[in-house]
């Protein structure tokens, strides 16, 4: 990936493509091509077509997905497998079509099975059943990998995938409907704290076991495999490390500086029970992470408070 090479990021408004456009503008990359969902809609398959026709981006980072938490995945679970099959089939296809030199593929870690052995290894992948709360968008996104393979496998492409764990960072989705644990813990308790309420309520029972990646990491990790890596079987991506949501609650609120109490609903879904990946392959492949959970979530409440919708 040279200097000058057209570089086409699929998705760079949302929280992952935003972190991977910022890394690859800061490394002086000065062809770097990018279009909102109102400018191309990826679902269309002619006008992502047009796109690449007309374009012909040497390398494509494929960021762009329909996206969100527990709630998310249950109400809109038809849009949640639709979407991200058109947007990916569209963009892998034409990227095939119209020569695209290398493309990277963004999974989820939420494509392995539910009980899976811990940490998860790449090969566990369709060795169970999955979890029923995020099974629209797994399915979504296995078969995106596994897109990716096959049309290595027939026509020689160079299309990677990495399967990142659970993301947080700059550029977050903070909506309470729509969002990830984390910034929608870090957004009830800030809300909690301007308003002095006296308990925030928060869903299931705290046990759970997650691990949490700061999306500038993931974005270091995008850039550098497309550069080192070019097998085709996913990588995993993440710290190596989990923590309890009650944990994982306990140290926001101190980080926010929230002083009322934490009730736990337990009639709420908990979702997967832990869902650790082993990174070693990345580790193989020189890539680690660099920013401590702790570290990333002053970084993101930071961010927050900047830049809430008042």
């Amino acid at each position: 990936m040279n200097k000058q090479d057209k570089i086409y990021i699929a998705g760079h408004n949302g929280m992952v493509g935003s972190a991977i456009y910022r890394k690859i503008k800061s490394q002086d990359y000065i062809n770097i091509l990018v279009k909102s969902s109102k400018e191309l809609d990826l679902r269309n398959q002619q006008a992502v077509n047009e796109f690449f026709q007309l374009e012909r981006p040497d390398y494509v980072f494929l960021a762009a997905a329909k996206v969100g938490g527990i709630l998310a995945n249950n109400i809109y679970k038809a849009e949640f497998i639709f979407d991200n099959l058109a947007i990916q089939n569209n963009i892998i296809d034409a990227a095939h079509k119209f020569g695209v030199k290398k493309l990277l593929f963004l999974g989820s870690s939420c494509i392995y099975p539910k009980f899976a052995d811990q940490p998860i290894l790449e090969k566990y992948l369709l060795t169970g059943e999955l979890e029923s709360t995020n099974e629209p968008y797994a399915i979504a996104k296995i078969a995106g990998l596994k897109m990716c393979q096959f049309y290595n496998q027939q026509y020689g492409s160079n299309f990677i995938s990495l399967m990142p764990t659970n993301l947080y960072g700059s550029n977050d989705n903070f909506d309470l409907e729509n969002s990830h644990v984390l910034p929608a813990l870090i957004r009830k308790f800030h809300e909690a704290k301007i308003n002095s309420s006296s308990y925030v309520k928060l869903w299931g029972t705290g046990t759970p076991k997650r691990e949490f990646l700061h999306v500038d990491d993931l974005a270091n990790a995008c850039v550098h495999f497309m550069h080192n890596y070019n097998e085709n079987s996913p990588v995993n991506i993440g710290t190596g490390k989990d923590i309890a949501i009650s944990d994982l609650a306990y140290l926001i609120k101190d980080i926010v500086g929230y002083s009322g109490e934490i009730r736990w609903d337990s009639t709420k879904p908990d979702g997967t029970p832990r869902k650790l990946l082993d990174i070693s392959k990345a580790k193989e492949n020189g890539w680690t992470y660099t920013i401590t959970l702790e570290e990333g979530i002053r970084m993101t409440y930071d961010w927050y408070v900047k830049n809430e919708k008042r």
